[in-house]
């Protein structure tokens, strides 16, 4: 599984990459704001929600901390689908969210 920190995908997103970033944390959460672009998948919606991943893509994984999408990206992987872990999550994330 490869990493990111959350400073460089800040950068990335901010110099308008097109990005596949899915935020794995729950609703309640996810409420308090997501880094723009991203698609809610609450981690445990992941298994059963497979087909909606594209395994010609890349797919930035985020949560509150960074344990719940490595978890995601094992899931991921497992399914021949391509991840990065964000690493630190949303706590280390201080760009722009959106609600």
């Amino acid at each position: 599984m490869k990493i990111i920190t959350a400073d460089e995908l800040e950068k990335r997103v901010e110099a308008g990459e097109e990005l596949n970033i899915i935020d794995v944390r729950e609703a309640d959460e996810v409420a308090a704001g997501m880094i723009p672009g991203a698609k809610h998948v609450p981690l445990g919606d992941v298994e059963e929600r497979i087909g909606e991943f594209d395994a010609q893509k890349e797919y930035h994984v985020v949560c509150r901390a960074g344990r719940r999408s490595e978890m995601a990206c094992g899931i991921l992987e497992s399914n021949k689908i391509n991840t990065t872990n964000i690493e630190g999550g949303m706590t280390a994330w201080n760009g722009e969210t959106i609600a």
